[in-house]
């Protein structure tokens, strides 16, 4: 075993080598590049240190987890293609979750049970320290779901490059009263205190209600479905990529999947199919009654809680005891012209950076912070300090590669007295719909202020990433805007250029907002007020590339905004 893991860093530490020499190699030919030819912009829009594999479609990160010292990433990949379909897991590993090793395919179909498909699940860590993958098979060409599992074949293998599909699956198959095709994506199981195994499965009835179904094991291969929903809600459509975990509220820290007890939340999450976007509530679990109950504080549905405002979607999370944190990943899709420049590209999608995520302190939302890993890729740095932004002003940023960078900024003011009123008719709004009718062109009161991301010298094209304060009668509301209406002058019908947004839960006592911004070629990962809210944004720039891409900070509101302290740096590319 200690040989093993010996040559497993020395891999590591080669592909690193390769990293440093690869990085610099890169500099000298970007400044020799005279053209934005088709092939220099296919290379460009390609993000740097967010995961991708070399080629073909990627979507959901169907199992990630921590074993024996490393970290491993499942996810589903086309092995045909860009587009969706021939849909496999396929496998990477790292040590750090930003330098990644892509390995063989861990399961694609080849049994009877998933010869239609290998869709979508979950890891769990059994007793013994033994991992254990639960997956969606699809059985017939009317995508009939039913749940597999799969075994190491090899434990002392520290990558665990082979799998095993044994020959008792499927282990779960839907009676009369479920969805056959709706039925789907399997949680990582977690040990109830009666010494029972339970996991939850996605799907829908009738008249729109999405639900998680419940099945307890004793020995985690015989299930029996519960008699009633884990939790469901009306209105809601189909349920993907389900989550259940708990949250501390006493600090940051993770939790293991089957921790119960005092002092804690939990978080259901879906992923619902309608509207391609990331939903949670926090709750309780009644364990006497195996059914979960959101606070009342929480809103169900479209209008609620979202994981992040943006392109991420299919999301799952998983404890890492190495470092006593919950990691949320993620995949953030396309929005370019679909499937042209797709199957151009000969890519498609890519994994959010890994993100920390915990309960904020007043129990209303979670919080989520790129892994500190990611900060190893952090090279030249930049400062502003103590920069007063007047009405209608914008500085640049220089002495930074602003295609790719990681900003962090704290905006300061001194009144809120300038807030402009929040229109009642917006009450009803998603917050995406406020940004696009104020958006940062729109002078306001305090705000709209923040980063012009990926922009032009002349600001022809540009991805500005907001704030904007309203009042709202006796309080106050904070708008976080990311905008890509503005991002590429290529104006193709098909093209998804949206206004995302969130607002922001923050005390404006300190009359402060930070932001922080990881701008990778095609994609601006932000996060506001500390992780309170995130939004990803896909963009396509055709004049703000590489070198031609700035980096500005701006002010568009009545009210001055003092730049506190910004912090910018190059990043070097990851490893993949």
């Amino acid at each position: 075993m200690v040989i093993l893991k010996n040559r497993s860093l020395c891999l590591f530490l080669f592909m690193f080598f390769l990293v440093f020499f690869e990085v610099h190699a890169s500099h000298e030919i970007n400044r020799k590049l005279q053209s934005t030819s088709h092939n220099v912009v296919k290379k460009i829009l390609r993000p740097k240190f967010h995961f991708r594999p070399p080629k073909h479609w990627i979507n959901d990160p169907t199992g990630p987890m921590y074993y024996n010292g490393i970290y491993h990433l499942f996810y589903q990949y086309n092995t045909k293609g860009e587009v969706w379909g021939n849909i496999v897991w396929a496998h990477s590993v790292s040590i750090d979750m930003i330098n990644w090793i892509n390995l063989e395919h861990a399961i694609y179909p080849s049994e009877v049970f998933d010869k239609y498909g290998t869709w979508s699940g979950s890891t769990t860590i059994l007793p013994g320290n033994k991992p254990v993958i639960l997956y969606t098979g699809i059985v017939d060409d009317e995508q009939t779901q039913v749940q597999n599992y799969a075994i190491p074949a090899n434990l002392s293998d520290p990558f665990l490059r082979k799998w095993i599909k044994p020959d008792n699956n499927p282990l779960v198959v839907a009676d009369e009263s479920i969805n056959k095709t709706k039925f789907r994506d399997p949680t990582t199981a977690w040990l109830g205190q009666d010494g029972s195994w339970r996991m939850l499965v996605g799907s829908l009835r009738k008249n729109k209600r999405g639900l998680a179904i419940l099945y307890r094991s004793r020995d985690f291969m015989k299930w029996t479905k519960a008699q009633h929903p884990f939790h469901s809600a009306a209105k809601t459509g189909n349920w993907e990529c389900v989550d259940f975990f708990p949250v501390s509220l006493e600090n940051t820290d993770g939790l293991d999947t089957s921790v119960i007890g005092k002092k804690i939340k939990h978080v259901l999450k879906v992923s619902l199919d309608d509207t391609r976007w990331d939903y949670y509530t926090i709750g309780t679990y009644d364990t006497k009654k195996d059914r979960y109950v959101p606070d009342d504080t929480m809103i169900e549905g479209y209008h609620g809680l979202r994981l992040d405002y943006g392109n991420f979607y299919a999301s799952k999370t998983f404890y890492d005891p190495s470092k006593n944190r919950r990691i949320l990943m993620g995949w953030c899709n396309e929005s370019d012209v679909f499937p042209t420049d797709d199957i151009y590209k000969g890519w498609s999608g890519i994994q959010a950076i890994p993100r920390k995520l915990w309960i904020d302190p007043s129990g209303k939302h979670l919080v989520q912070w790129p892994i500190e890993e990611l900060e190893t890729l952090r090279k030249k740095k930049v400062e502003l300090r103590n920069y007063k932004l007047n009405k209608g002003e914008n500085i640049e940023v220089q002495g930074i590669t602003p295609a790719q960078a990681d900003v962090e900024v704290t905006f300061s003011f001194s009144s809120l007295e300038n807030a402009e009123e929040f229109d009642p008719s917006w009450v009803d709004l998603y917050a995406e719909d406020v940004c696009a009718i104020r958006g940062s062109t729109v002078q306001g009161g305090l705000g709209p202020f923040g980063l012009l991301t990926l922009s032009s010298e002349n600001l022809e094209e540009y991805t500005p990433v907001f704030f904007r304060v309203f009042k709202n009668q006796d309080k106050y509301k904070v708008l976080m805007c990311s905008d890509a209406s503005r991002s590429s002058v290529r104006n193709h019908k098909k093209m998804f250029k949206p206004s995302f947004a969130g607002y922001v839960d923050v005390d404006l006592t300190d009359k402060k907002l930070s932001l922080r911004s990881l701008i990778d070629h095609s994609v601006v990962e932000s996060f506001g007020e500390g992780g309170k809210t995130c939004i990803t944004s896909r963009v396509y720039p055709s004049l703000a590339i590489y070198g031609d891409t700035h980096l500005f900070a701006f002010n568009n509101g009545t009210e001055t905004v003092k730049i506190e302290a910004l912090n910018a740096w190059n990043m070097a590319k990851s490893e993949r």
